[in-house]
C-alpha cells in the first residue's frame, strides 16, 4: 500500500493539487480493493467515493506498481474503464478513497440475519449466486474464476461481519433489559439478578428457570427443578420453553393456544426492530428503527424466530451466542420454530399468529377493508365521479 507521502506526490504529479488539502484533513482517507472485471475495467464497491487515477501511469517517477494505482471517479457503485491493459495475474487494484460511506453489504447484512436467516452459510450462498450470474452472462462478459473467488471473499467478509456484529449487538442490548421485562412492576426479583452478570440466570434462578422450563414439565415439582438446575435433564433445542406462551401457560390439549404470543416476545421485537423506548409504550426515539429503515410493515416468520432465539439466549447462562453452544442448542431451537412457521399443514394457525403480531407491533396495520365515511367530502367527490361515468356509459350505448 502506498504511504500518504507517496499518494500526495502522485496526486501532485498528475496535477490534482486541490485534493491534497482534502486528503490531509480527511481522517477517513484510505485505500480500498477493486476487482478487475476485464483487462480494461475495474469494479469498485459502493462504499468508495472520490477515487483517484492518474492518466499517465507509464511516466510516473518513481515507478508505481499497478496494484497501487489511484483512480478518480465520482459514481458508486460502478466500473472504472482504464486507458491501459492490466496484467492477467492482477486480482485486485488498490484505489485511494477520500470518503467512505457505509458499505451497502454491511447495511443489508444487518437485516439479513434478522429477516432472512440467522445461521446462513454466506460463503456458499454468495459463491452459488456468482456462479449462476456468470453462467447466465454473455461469454465475453464472463468473470474469470479468480475474480469470482476474490469477489466472493470480499462480499462474504462484509456480510458475515455485519451479521455477526448485528447479532452481538442485539444480544448485548437485550441481556440486561430482559431482567427488567420479567420483573413484576413495582417489585424486585428475589434473589436479585445483576444486569451484567449471567451467572444468576438460567435454571439457577427461580424466575428465569420457570420461564425456561420446557413446556410439559412442571417447574414447581422439586425433582424436576433439581434435575434441570443440576443439568441432569438435557434440554433439546426443539423442547420449547414456557415463556413462548401467552401468560406462560401451556395447554397440552391445544399446543397452539397462546404459542409465540407472550408479552416477553413482543418486548423483544420492539426493542430490536422498533426502539428500546417503544417497549414502555412511550416511544422517545429520535431516529428511525430497524423496521422503518428496512421498510418492514408486516411481521416476518424469520424475524419471529430470530427474536424468540435472542430472548431465549438472554434468559440462559450462556455467555456467547453460538450455534454450537451445548447449553442452548440455538441452531436447532431456531430451525424448529422456523420449520413450524413454514409448515403448509399449519398455514391456518400461522396466518392467525402473523395477524396477531401485526396488530401488536405495527400500529398502521389493518386487515379490515376501509369504507368511506357517509356524507364526507371524499364520499361526495367519489359519488359524483360514479354518476359522471354512468351518464357517459349511457350516452355511448345510445350512440351505438
Amino acid at each position: 500500500m502506498l504511504s500518504f507521502a507517496d499518494q500526495a506526490a502522485l496526486l501532485h504529479f498528475v496535477g490534482i493539487n486541490s485534493w491534497l488539502t482534502a486528503l490531509k484533513s480527511h481522517d477517513r482517507a484510505q485505500t480500498v480493493p477493486c476487482v478487475p472485471v476485464t483487462s480494461h475495467c475495474l469494479w469498485y464497491p459502493a462504499s468508495a467515493q472520490c477515487l483517484f487515477l492518474p492518466h499517465r501511469t507509464h511516466s510516473l517517477h518513481p515507478p508505481v506498481e499497478r496494484e497501487h494505482l489511484l483512480a478518480l471517479c465520482n459514481q458508486a457503485p460502478g466500473k472504472i474503464c482504464l486507458p491501459f491493459c492490466l496484467p492477467s495475474n492482477i486480482l485486485t487494484v488498490h484505489l485511494l478513497c477520500t470518503r467512505i460511506s457505509q458499505d451497502p453489504l454491511v447495511h443489508h447484512g444487518c437485516h439479513f440475519c434478522r429477516a432472512v436467516h440467522a445461521f446462513c452459510n454466506m460463503q456458499m450462498l454468495i459463491m452459488n449466486g456468482l456462479h449462476t450470474m456468470s453462467d447466465d452472462a454473455p461469454e465475453d462478459e464472463t468473470l474469470p474464476a479468480a475474480c469470482i473467488a476474490y469477489a466472493d471473499f470480499l462480499c462474504c467478509q462484509q456480510i458475515q461481519k455485519s451479521a455477526n456484529g448485528t447479532r452481538a449487538d442485539d444480544t448485548k442490548g437485550m441481556k440486561g433489559l430482559i431482567i427488567d421485562w420479567i420483573t413484576p412492576k413495582g417489585q424486585s426479583l428475589i434473589p436479585h439478578i445483576h444486569h451484567n452478570v449471567k451467572s444468576g440466570c438460567g435454571f439457577n434462578h427461580v424466575c428465569t428457570g420457570a420461564l425456561l422450563c420446557p413446556a410439559g414439565l412442571n417447574w414447581n415439582n422439586l425433582e424436576t427443578c433439581t434435575k434441570l438446575t443440576n443439568d441432569e435433564i438435557q434440554v433439546a433445542g426443539d423442547q420449547w420453553p414456557m415463556f413462548l406462551y401467552a401468560n406462560y401457560m401451556y395447554d397440552p390439549e391445544d399446543p397452539w393456544n397462546g404459542l409465540l404470543c407472550s408479552g416477553l416476545l413482543v418486548s423483544a421485537f420492539k426493542h430490536i426492530f422498533m426502539s428500546p423506548s417503544s417497549v414502555d409504550q412511550e416511544p422517545k426515539a429520535t431516529c428511525s428503527g430497524n423496521a422503518h429503515i428496512h421498510s418492514m410493515c408486516l411481521m416476518m416468520k424469520v424475524s419471529l424466530a430470530y427474536i424468540t432465539t435472542q430472548a431465549c439466549f438472554a434468559l440462559t447462562l450462556a455467555q456467547v451466542f453460538s450455534c454450537t453452544d451445548l447449553m442452548m442448542d440455538c441452531k436447532c431451537f431456531y430451525n424448529s420454530i422456523l420449520e413450524l412457521l413454514n409448515d403448509p399443514d399449519e398455514k391456518g394457525e400461522v396466518d392467525q399468529l402473523m395477524a396477531w403480531w401485526n396488530h401488536q407491533v405495527f400500529a398502521l396495520y389493518s386487515d379490515i377493508k376501509w369504507f368511506l365515511s357517509k356524507n364526507s367530502a371524499l364520499s361526495r367527490i367519489c359519488a359524483k365521479w360514479v354518476e359522471y361515468n354512468e351518464r357517459n356509459a349511457v350516452i355511448i350505448d345510445a350512440s351505438n
